[in-house]
Parts: structure tokens; C-alpha cells; sequence
């Protein structure tokens, strides 16, 4: 295996196309597929399925890319530093569910080394894309829960995929409400006393599951529900309709304001909040400055 051979790859599966692919990389397409075919035959799978319409790439091909474009990177760093003598911003991705705490953490972080030559990149995005981010290694990092729902059907989907879960505190639930929201002022809050406000959910799009889902209780029958995107519609949804969502309990008003109130929730539940990670694959200094960060929110935990 050869980088060339890497490049080429690469090359194809961002133009989805051989002949694009060809045209970039000023080779033939005869010569281009050769060269493929013979990286498939020694790694031992098929990383593209040709077809008339293109270039689709399997899920072993997905895997392998993922390895590739990182090995890329570091040639081109190494390239760039040492024979282009030419000073390179170093590369740091995290994907997460939606917490604020994981968003503060990722500012903590990126004040610390700077931004002079650092090139950071946070996605706040659904529970399957924080997995699919770090599976093909568009982020180093995935930020999420487990609870004994989803667990095993998650845990699954990990191993499937070659991702280590790493948990790093436990947390009970709670209900995250406006301040004026009549459940505010109560110290413990029942199921029962939320059946006459809407519940908040994010959405999770066609890949929607209940064990993807970001809160839980998700099999829970509520009266009212409503989905939502992001946390800004989020924070407004419980100001104007007095909805609430079920969360960890860590709060960070520096971000979202003092305008909202994390009341325990009557359940014997908990969730794992933990970061996932390629197996086999060691941290950068930046991953490993992130999850320090991280951990200090354990001491908010409510």
C-alpha cells in the first residue's frame, strides 16, 4: 500500500466519480482503476461499487477512507513543515448531542491553545451524525449519553463500527424549564405534572429511533410533544409555550442565561455521559485537552 495509492482513493471518493477523479489527479482512468483494483486486492475488500450512475462507496470502503484522509493530513503536515517549510494550522473536530456543557467545554479548550494556529470545527448535531462523524473521522470526538434503554442497541452500533465509549460521569434526570414555568418553584417534579405541558425533543431526522433519541424516556406516551432542531428554538419553545425537556441537570448560563431552572425529575434513572472514540486510534493533545475540560463538569453535576 502506497500513499499514491491512498490519494487516489481519496480522490475518488470526493468526486464520487472516476473520470472526475482522473482529471484531478492528471492520470488516465485506465490507469486509475489499475492502481485501485490492486489496493483492494491487497487490503482484501471492495472499497467502491461502480455503476453507470458513478461511484457509490461501501461501508468497509466508508471505514478505510476514514484511516486514509487521516493519514493524508499528516502527510500534508509533514510535507508542509519540513520540505514547503511552511507553518500549518494543526486540526481538532468534536461532534455532539445537544449540551451545553460539551459547547462550553469545546470554548475552554479552543481559548487555551489559541486560535493563531489551531482550526477547530464543533457540530451540535443528531445522536446517528455524532456517531457517523467519528466512525469516518470527520470528528475526533463524539459527545453522548447511554442509559439502560439504549445501551446495548448503541453499544452494538460502536462495536460495529470500530468506536470505543468512555464514560465520564453519571448523571440523574432532570427537567429543564423556564423560571416562569409554574413547575419551577416545585423541588421534585412527577410525570404527572407535566402531562399539561408540551414536551421538547430534538429532532433526529430519517434516521429517527428511540434509542437515538437525546432525551430519555423516549417510549414515553406523552400528551403533547414537539420537535425541534436546535437548542436556541429550544430555549424559546419553553419561554412562549412553557415546554420543558429532560436533561442532565448541568447547567451553564454563560450560555443559555439564568433565565431557565433544572428541577429533579421523580425516577431512579441516570445517564452515562461519555465521549466515543476510533478503537486503536490515541487521542491528539487537543482530544485529550477537551476531555480534561470535560471532566470538570462532573463537579456541576446537580
Amino acid at each position: 500500500m502506497t500513499l499514491q495509492q491512498l490519494r487516489y482513493a481519496v480522490s475518488i471518493a470526493n468526486n464520487k466519480s472516476m473520470n472526475k477523479a482522473a482529471e484531478e489527479l492528471f492520470i488516465t482512468q485506465p490507469s486509475l482503476s489499475s492502481a485501485i483494483r490492486e489496493l483492494e486486492s491487497e487490503i482484501g475488500i471492495e472499497l467502491f461499487v461502480r455503476s453507470n450512475r458513478g461511484i457509490v462507496i461501501t461501508p468497509e470502503g466508508e471505514e478505510f477512507l476514514g484511516y486514509a484522509r487521516q493519514m493524508m493530513e499528516y502527510y500534508k503536515l509533514i510535507e508542509e513543515r519540513y520540505i514547503e517549510n511552511k507553518k500549518t494550522k494543526k486540526k481538532f473536530s468534536v461532534s455532539m448531542q445537544h449540551y451545553t456543557f460539551a459547547v462550553q467545554a469545546f470554548i475552554e479548550m479552543s481559548k487555551e491553545f489559541g486560535m493563531d494556529d489551531y482550526e477547530f470545527a464543533v457540530h451540535e448535531t443528531k445522536t446517528y451524525e455524532v456517531i457517523e462523524n467519528v466512525r469516518i473521522q470527520k470528528s475526533e470526538l463524539g459527545i453522548l449519553y447511554l442509559n439502560d434503554f439504549n445501551q446495548k442497541v448503541l453499544e452494538k452500533i460502536f462495536n460495529d463500527n470500530e468506536l470505543d465509549f468512555v464514560e465520564l460521569f453519571q448523571c440523574n434526570i432532570y427537567v429543564y424549564i423556564w423560571k416562569e414555568n409554574p413547575l419551577a418553584e416545585k423541588e421534585v417534579i412527577d410525570f404527572n405534572d407535566l402531562k399539561d405541558y408540551p414536551c421538547l425533543s430534538f429532532e433526529q431526522g430519517v434516521n429517527n429511533s428511540f434509542y437515538f433519541a437525546e432525551e430519555v424516556f423516549s417510549t414515553y406516551e406523552y400528551k403533547q410533544i414537539i420537535k425541534a432542531n436546535d437548542r436556541a428554538t429550544m430555549l424559546n419553545l419553553m419561554v412562549g409555550l412553557n415546554g420543558y425537556t429532560l436533561c442532565s441537570g448541568i447547567l451553564c448560563e454563560d450560555l443559555n442565561g439564568d433565565g431557565y431552572k433544572a428541577v429533579p425529575l421523580n425516577t431512579g434513572d441516570k445517564m452515562k455521559i461519555g465521549y466515543i472514540k476510533k478503537k486503536n486510534m490515541p487521542l491528539s493533545r487537543m482530544g485529550k485537552k477537551y476531555i480534561e475540560k470535560l471532566k470538570k463538569y462532573e463537579d456541576k453535576v446537580l
